[in-house]
């Protein structure tokens, strides 16, 4: 499996946030966003998810399912965890595996178990925490499996025993031969990863451990 980009721009009304935009990732690999507020991290992913139209660029997933879209092949994970509250962390959790299709998934269950969430299966969603409402929306990831995951802070809200459960969970998907980008302004520990900068002409803005491919201004 192998993700083109190329060319990709993006305006927000008049105003352009990136142009010339093009990387390549393969199955095992990710890609970090680097860069200020305002650079244009999430209007990429949200453009990569198919809820913003570019202005110019091709993207193409080679080796995927020929009859499904980008969209429908990846998992976006944006800054809302999208959780109904009255119901219980589990059933949550079981309506996201039905709606977007379990496939070769983890069940319910053991996705909580993974995420540190099974003794609060039962409890309602509303009484979560910032972030263990982070850690469920990341068994959503696991329990329906898609080959690309765009992530948008993933990291936001979790202590040190949740850091350590994402990248352990973005470790095994990469092992699977899953693609990830991810948004970021903290390390997530993918030192193999790339690094994307938008909005950045400094070359030692540099997330340690990655090499760069390109810079945006």
């Amino acid at each position: 499996m192998r993700l083109r980009v190329t060319g990709l721009a993006c305006r927000r009304g008049q105003k352009p946030i990136f142009s010339g935009i093009s990387f390549a990732l393969s199955g095992g690999e990710a890609l970090l966003l680097l860069g200020p507020n305002g650079a244009g991290k999430s209007s990429l992913l949200r453009i990569m998810a198919g809820l913003l139209r570019p202005v110019a660029g091709q993207i193409v997933l080679e080796g995927g399912d020929h009859d499904g879209t980008i969209a429908e092949q990846a998992h976006y994970l944006g800054h809302q965890d999208a959780l109904k509250p009255s119901l219980s962390v589990a059933e949550n959790l079981r309506f996201w595996t039905q709606f977007l299709g379990a496939g070769s998934g983890r069940a319910p269950l053991e996705a909580l178990e993974t995420v540190g969430l099974i003794e609060l299966a039962d409890l309602p969603a509303g009484y979560l925490s910032a972030g263990q409402r982070r850690r469920l929306s990341l068994a959503r990831l696991i329990c329906a499996r898609r080959p690309v995951w765009l992530l948008d802070e993933p990291s936001s809200a979790l202590d040190v025993n949740g850091q350590q459960r994402l990248l352990s969970v973005m470790l095994a998907h990469l092992g699977e031969g899953g693609i990830i980008l991810a948004a970021t302004h903290a390390p997530l520990g993918l030192g193999q990863a790339q690094v994307l900068r938008l909005g950045s002409a400094d070359p030692a803005d540099a997330l340690a451990g990655g090499p760069a491919v390109a810079q945006v201004p």
